[in-house]
């Protein structure tokens, strides 16, 4: 592996930080309640439940470096043998050992927990990469995602309440309970009943989100935004006002107020208690309501940030193809003044230099073994029409070279070398090359041999529009560092690229 800088260290213990927090949350909840020495109990509880899960803090803590050095099936294997092998194994020892004087049903529910937490992070994460950018789950939103949850939410409690008609578990003096039940054959039966009850809860929470979405499509994004908190809350009241009695005589209305026995909704429509759960609605739903609009102003705010990086990425490629162009129509022209035999192999390799820069210059990305092709391509070039003697080393340490990275970057620096150093040198020149590499980053390292006493004040538009592509493609994730000592000029970029 690459000694380079983790710019992202807090997201690769993010597990391990996760797994702590369920440890003390366990450890909380097995000792505020008991007398004595509350500390001392508290921190046994810890040493104990940590003995416990031991394997899932180490795995959690190397996940990240795991995931980035094994395949798949080398992963899963050290999955399975932290999670399915040595965690019963220390369940069995904490049981057996009385840790802390728990009882053997905590550490086995804290161990369940721990697996149960590690495959909800795994099915986020599938979500994240995977499922998010599907377009038709993009175009859900919250408050479809609301209105889809109260359908769900009202067909499983007809189901419920259909299932236990007939029960007499359910069946309390002067009004019935719905029940935990699902029986396929009763809701055949009084599936007329199914569809009533599901109608009715579906009105009755309809009522809800329709104050839910007057409060996000309205009152939220237009008054609140527009004319601040206290118009907001103005017209707030003056919405439940309006709609209150109404909806609460559609809900006194509704059949299934009476079906179990009793009134679910008072008898009033202008009872207080119908304002105060419309009030109570319209309040608690306010900061999921700001969440969604916050939410919706950053992807638009994201949204124009790509594009505007993609319009810059756009104009960088502009410049730099013309700047490569000149460059090499340059060599060319010196060649055809000496009349060189080499000018026809010239132009030749010029023509596949060209066809990279134009075509594969266009890409997102291009192969490491490809974007190396070229270099190297480049320098035969080069070095055909110095007169001078160059001596060129390239060093290169490649475990991967076909992983992905943005085209034309690392040409940048040998460019300047030639341009800035090599060309101008009335002597013997050197270039020096060195690219270590490993599945998921690299570092690239390129010195030349230059004349102190040049002005070095400008180094080409080469240089800074690379810092600015590096800061587009990979933010945070690289470092630039250019210095000159003596007659040498370097320049080293570390990249991660995953």
């Amino acid at each position: 592996m690459l000694n380079i800088k983790n710019l992202n260290f807090s997201y690769q213990y993010q597990d391990f930080f996760i797994n702590v927090g369920l440890l003390l949350w366990v450890a909380i909840f097995n000792t505020y309640s008991l007398p004595g020495n509350i500390w001392l109990t508290y921190a046994s509880c810890i040493l104990a439940l940590g003995l416990c899960l031991l394997p899932v803090f180490i795995f959690s803590f190397v996940k990240t470096r795991l995931k980035s050095t094994l395949t798949k099936k080398q992963y899963a294997l050290y999955w399975c043998l932290a999670y399915l092998v040595l965690l019963p194994v220390f369940i069995i020892i904490a049981v057996n050992c009385k840790l802390a004087k728990l009882e053997d049903s905590v550490f086995i529910s804290t161990a369940l927990a721990a697996l149960a937490l590690e495959l909800m992070l795994i099915g986020n994460q599938y979500y994240q990469k995977k499922v998010q950018h599907i377009k038709w789950i993009k175009k859900i939103g919250l408050e479809n995602a609301v209105l889809i949850t109260i359908i769900l939410l009202a067909a499983t409690i007809s189901v419920m309440a259909v299932s236990s008609l007939e029960n007499p578990i359910y069946q309390r003096k002067g009004f019935r309970l719905v029940g935990f039940e699902f029986d396929a054959k009763m809701l055949v039966h009084n599936f007329g009943t199914f569809l009533s009850f599901f109608s009715q809860f579906l009105i009755m929470y309809l009522c809800g989100y329709l104050l839910f979405f007057i409060n996000s499509r309205f009152l939220v994004s237009k008054i609140l935004k527009e004319r601040g908190l206290l118009i907001y809350l103005l017209t707030l009241s003056a919405t439940v006002a309006i709609l209150y009695p109404l909806l609460a005589q559609v809900l006194i209305s509704l059949p299934i107020n009476t079906v179990f026995g009793r009134d679910i909704f008072v008898a009033n429509p202008f009872e207080l208690e119908n304002a105060f759960g419309a009030f109570a609605i319209m309040l608690i739903s306010l900061p999921v309501v700001l969440a969604l609009q916050w939410g919706k102003q950053n992807n638009r705010i994201l949204a124009l940030e790509k594009e505007k990086s993609q319009n810059e990425l756009d104009l960088l490629k502009q410049q730099l193809n013309p700047h490569f162009f000149f460059n090499t129509l340059n060599n060319l022209y010196a060649l055809s003044l000496q009349k060189s035999e080499k000018t026809p192999e010239s132009i030749l390799q010029l023509s596949e230099l060209m066809r990279y820069t134009i075509y594969k210059g266009q890409e997102k990305t291009v192969k490491l073994s490809q974007e190396l092709d070229y270099i190297e391509d480049y320098i035969r070039l080069q070095q055909i029409r110095l007169r001078k003697t160059l001596h060129f080393e390239f060093n290169k340490q490649v475990d991967n070279d076909q992983i992905d990275i943005a085209p034309l970057l690392l040409i940048v620096f040998i460019e300047n070398a030639f341009k800035h150093g090599i060309e101008p040198a009335e002597d013997a020149a050197s270039l020096k090359l060195s690219l270590i590499s490993d599945r998921d980053a690299f570092i690239f390292t390129c010195e030349n041999s230059f004349d102190p006493e040049e002005i070095q004040e400008s180094r080409g538009i080469g240089i800074n529009n690379l810092k600015k592509r590096l800061e587009l493609l990979y933010p945070n994730r690289y470092t630039l560092h250019i210095s000159a000592i003596g007659n040498i000029f370097k320049a080293e970029l570390k990249l991660r690229i995953a």
